[in-house]
């Protein structure tokens, strides 16, 4: 009993003491951690004397006044008492505008002309000079000789030969189908044996869709039936193949139709 109490007592001086260790401890850290506050408070530089400050003023608003522009007056003729004879235009022809086709031209002229036409609207003068612009109002200054007032006779007309109508299209060839078109070929090459099917024994017939043109050449040709082996030389042999122009309705045709080659290996 006696052994119990003793270790009792040890074990209660051993939690005093850690307790005062970590209050001592955590009073230290306390003391330095309030130090650096003070410290870093004092070190702390505003940097006031680098800082720019501007003073705003603010005014009332001002009322803008929108002002009209002055318009100037063009200025008055010069001399009113000529007004009416620099306003009237003056033609050394009296040839009707371009503006005016429902007249008919007297003639056909070849040569540009190099005189100005009659004002749509409006009297004018025919003297030997051309003067003015041709339009209402149009100025113009100078003494005419001659003529007064005059009427709109027909302008010329240059007439231009038409362009050629353009050319019809020709009408696409047809193409008509004959079937097996062997017997008719003018030259029928024979095709060649291919080595490596004449070793393994390979024969038959190959059956080739052609295209002859209107000209009689063959223009397309590609194996239907046949074996693999066989059909590289038959097609080869199908475009040197040529046959007689075919003509439906006096108009040439294209003629599809089948060449067929026989390969045997006793040939």
């Amino acid at each position: 009993m006696f052994h119990n109490l003793i270790e009792s007592s040890s074990h209660r001086q051993e939690i005093k003491r850690r307790g005062s260790f970590l209050l001592f401890t955590t009073a230290t850290y306390a003391f330095l951690f309030a130090i650096t506050g003070v410290v870093s408070i004092y070190a702390y530089d505003t940097h006031l004397e680098q800082r720019n400050y501007e003073v705003v003023t603010m005014l009332p608003p001002v009322e803008l006044i929108q002002t009209t522009p002055e318009v100037s007056q063009p200025a008055g003729p010069r001399n009113p008492g000529n007004n009416n004879r620099a306003t009237v235009p003056e033609r050394q022809i009296a040839m009707l505008n371009v503006n005016r086709p429902e007249v008919i031209p007297v003639g056909v002229a070849v040569t540009p002309n190099k005189n100005l036409s009659l004002p749509p609207s409006g009297p004018f003068k025919v003297s030997n000079r051309d003067l003015g612009d041709g339009w209402p109002g149009g100025g113009g200054t100078g003494n005419s000789k001659g003529g007064g007032n005059g009427t709109q006779p027909p302008r010329v007309v240059e007439i231009v030969d038409p362009p050629p109508a353009p050319e019809k299209p020709k009408p696409t060839p047809r193409t008509i189908s004959r079937g097996v078109v062997t017997g008719l070929a003018l030259t029928l090459p024979k095709p060649t044996y291919p080595p490596i099917a004449k070793k393994l024994g390979i024969q038959g017939t190959v059956a080739v869709q052609v295209l002859i043109d209107e000209t009689g050449q063959v223009v397309s040709a590609k194996a239907i039936s046949g074996s693999s082996f066989l059909t590289g030389e038959a097609q080869k042999a199908a475009y040197q193949a040529r046959f007689s122009p075919t003509r439906l309705s006096d108009q040439p045709v294209k003629v599809s139709g089948v060449i067929t080659y026989k390969f045997a290996l006793d040939q």
